[in-house]
């Protein structure tokens, strides 16, 4: 059993003089407070603010540290439904930062990983994190944090002085937390045990009154009423008996805790630790303190997630209640979510964590009691790769399609879809099911098959990753989704394919001409969504003006797509110059798929507010993708994609003229060259033949040409679009989509 640090507690009352204060021996240590009060003019406010302190790599374990330091903190406002939230580090954080990842504390997925450690390894904190104003102060004589425009100090009168600002949003703080119940020890008798030997010290004091004054938007509102919940823990790995510290890898973890105040005067904290890994839980505990002070625990407990919220900012899930249950303790709680969005967003916790505050209710000892409390859950994401999170993104775009075009419209959806308030009058005679069923059904047939969902990752991403608040325009992941699924069906019809998204075709169960009037009614019917009181007039017909951009070059891309490449490559076969021939293959490329991603990606940096660099670099970033996308769909037909999704060399079998035939015609010999032209038009369906010239294109390096120019392409892309944007974890998401593009295998 490792031995405990000489300035941890010993057993009975804790001395919050000594123990308020950092410890030495502590590779980890935090502050916490939050508090739900009442403010002047009625509303009732939630907040929660953090304060760490962590050795760096090189010190844990040792006698003399050196620390880092961290401040979250987030102001909630349920009534309107504002989760206004703050991070900051210290200027060396990216070099911590950088020693953790090597540590193997930065994300699984390969292409986060090299994002990330680019991003660090230029020195800049990516936002939403920001830099200190200043340098942090702690003392070590007194509870006295300074940590810029937070602070945190303990008076002699035994009460705590809490300062916070925001400068950026116009929001501060200026509270007085006094203790009205004694101090609780958590865990076994007050030590939290880690899975990796990374024990802690964890104390708390489960109520306090709050006083003082909160600013939102330059007007000081006094809090008349409310409480307060501080806690205090701190640790890390332990010397074994030989009083030597073990350096293994610590296990990744997640976690959930909540703290409650019951309006009977109880209070309740809970957690449950689980090994991310296995996803097995490591440790639990419930502690109960009763009105008069009075501690009861347990590890008997169950806290259970109920349904689950995905943010449209990181794709995560977080459960929107829980059930707090404990046969031994006679308790049953619901803790229910004030509002979903209160996700915490950094690099501290890549990506994000959730802390929110809950109201309560459900029985204590038979009897039914209510309060509110705070939920923290984190951890749950360090297991993410870029497939699963365009899963995600692909479940929320046919969420959002759901909402927009519903199967069983009421009058005033399906009023909004082919009218307006205007014209109400237009739905007299129009049943609302017999509509959706020949209007509606026919684009849901396609859409909730499902597809790939970076065209609607473009439009939020860039409106974040120009520093606007894509939350505002949620809804927009259905209309790159019904943009696209409007050519498929029109281009089914076109092609005559009977297959789309693995079932039939739309026109082979409703008809053709449902079918086109279907795809082309999908191109309009989303255009309310470009509607948002939040832009000015000009920004508004700017999107018009990108909306309509990626609907010409689309239609002009299918022109070329359909007249095809056939009357270009004898002239090539000729003369071994195919360059008017990968000319025209790009162009179809730029137009059918880039384009309408650029337009979409620069729809989202207007809404975002961005410059006109970052609207025309990210629009041209996507421009890059979408070319690079449909090069690299080229070299995947030919060396199979993943899953077997599609038969590997399906274009030779059908006779396409993709980049890789082009490119093949500039480096084969002429009798080769008139070979492969043969083939081709021969549309071979033995596989012999099929794999005899998949093998002539990669012998010849004319795929890996392909895929080099895809490369280039994307890295030209990201060359522009890096030298305007500031460094954030929405920056960091576009790098590795770049990268995801280039190495998928699907």
């Amino acid at each position: 059993m490792p031995t405990c640090p000489l300035d941890w507690p010993a057993s009975g009352p804790i001395d919050l003089n000594t123990h308020d204060l950092p410890h030495r021996s502590a590779d980890t240590e935090w502050w916490y407070i939050n508090s739900h009060f009442e403010v002047s003019d009625g509303r009732k406010l939630s907040f929660f603010a953090a304060f760490f302190r962590m050795a760096t790599d090189a010190t844990k374990g040792t006698e003399q540290k050196s620390h880092g330091h961290a401040l979250t903190w987030a102001l909630i406002d349920p009534r309107n439904e504002t989760y206004i939230a703050e991070s900051r580090v210290e200027p060396d954080a990216p070099k911590h930062a950088l020693e953790r990842i090597k540590n193997g504390h930065g994300p699984s997925d390969f292409r986060l990983h090299r994002a990330i450690t680019e991003v660090l390894e230029s020195g800049a904190v990516p936002l939403p994190d920001r830099v200190f104003c200043r340098p942090v102060q702690v003392a070590e004589d007194r509870l006295f944090l300074d940590f810029g425009d937070a602070q945190l100090e303990k008076r002699t009168d035994g009460s705590y002085r809490l300062t916070l600002c925001n400068h950026e949003e116009a929001v501060s703080c200026d509270l007085t937390i006094r203790p009205s119940k004694p101090v609780i020890r958590h865990g076994e008798d007050g030590v939290v045990r880690g899975k990796d030997g990374e024990d802690m010290f964890y104390y708390f004091i489960p109520r306090c009154s709050v006083a003082g004054t909160v600013t939102l938007a330059n007007k000081t509102l006094p809090i008349t009423a409310g409480q307060a919940w501080y806690d205090h823990e701190f640790g890390g790995k332990m010397p074994n008996a030989n009083g030597e510290v073990e350096t293994s890898a610590e296990t990744p973890m997640s976690w959930n805790w909540t703290g409650i105040q019951l309006d009977d005067g109880t209070d309740l904290s809970a957690y449950e630790v689980i090994d991310s890994q296995t996803s097995t839980t490591v440790g639990k505990g419930l502690i109960v303190v009763d009105p008069a002070g009075e501690r009861a625990s347990t590890n008997a407990l169950e806290l259970t997630a109920g349904p689950m919220w995905r943010s449209t900012r990181t794709f995560q899930e977080y459960p929107t209640s829980f059930t707090l249950r404990s046969d031994a303790l006679n308790l049953n709680l619901t803790l229910e979510a004030l509002f979903p969005d209160q996700e915490f967003i950094t690099t501290i916790s890549y990506p994000a964590f959730w802390e929110g505050a809950c109201r309560v209710a459900g029985t204590l000892h038979g009897k039914p009691v209510t309060g509110i409390g705070f939920v923290e859950r984190s951890g749950f994401a360090q297991d993410e790769n870029l497939e699963r999170f365009f899963s995600k993104v692909g479940a929320q775009v046919a969420k959002s399609v759901e909402q927009v075009l519903p199967l069983v419209p009421s009058h005033e959806q399906l009023r909004d879809l082919i009218a307006n308030d205007n014209h109400d009058g237009y739905l007299d005679g129009v049943e609302p099911a017999f509509m959706a069923s020949h209007l509606i059904a026919p684009i849901r047939e396609i859409t909730d098959r499902g597809g790939k969902a970076w065209r609607s990752y473009a439009a939020l991403a860039c409106c974040d990753v120009v520093g606007g608040d894509s939350r505002k325009y949620a809804r927009w992941l259905a209309l790159p989704e019904l943009l696209h699924v409007g050519s498929l069906i029109v281009d089914d019809v076109q092609d005559r394919s009977p297959v789309r998204r693995g079932g039939a075709a739309c026109h082979m169960i409703y008809g053709e001409p449902l079918a086109l009037n279907a795809g082309t009614a999908a191109y309009f019917l989303p255009q309310n969504l470009l509607i948002s009181e939040d832009m000015s007039a000009e920004q508004k017909l700017r999107l018009y003006d990108l909306y309509f951009l990626a609907m010409r070059a689309g239609h002009a891309g299918q022109a070329l797509d359909h007249a095809g490449m056939m009357d270009l490559v004898p002239a090539a076969v000729e003369t071994g110059n195919a360059s008017a021939l990968e000319d025209r293959i790009l162009a179809c490329y730029r137009l059918k798929t880039a384009a309408p991603a650029a337009s979409l990606a620069a729809m989202g940096a207007v809404a975002g507010g961005g410059t006109e660099a970052q609207i025309e670099a990210v629009g041209g970033f996507f421009e890059a993708l979408g070319v690079a996308f449909q090069i690299m769909d080229d070299v995947l037909n030919l060396r199979g994609f993943e899953r077997n999704l599609k038969v590997r060399g399906e274009d030779i079998a059908n006779g396409v003229i993709t980049l890789p035939v082009a490119k093949a015609m500039t480096i084969l010999e002429r009798a080769q060259r008139e070979e492969l032209w043969q083939t081709l038009q021969s549309k071979p369906q033995d596989p012999q033949t099929i794999s005899a010239t998949v093998d002539q294109l990669e012998g010849c390096g004319a795929i890996e040409a392909c895929a080099r120019l895809a490369a280039e392409v994307v890295e030209e892309g990201w060359r522009v679009a890096d030298a305007v944007l500031q460094p954030s974890m929405a920056k960091m998401m576009l790098r590795a989509f770049g990268w995801f593009v280039l190495e998928r295998h699907y």
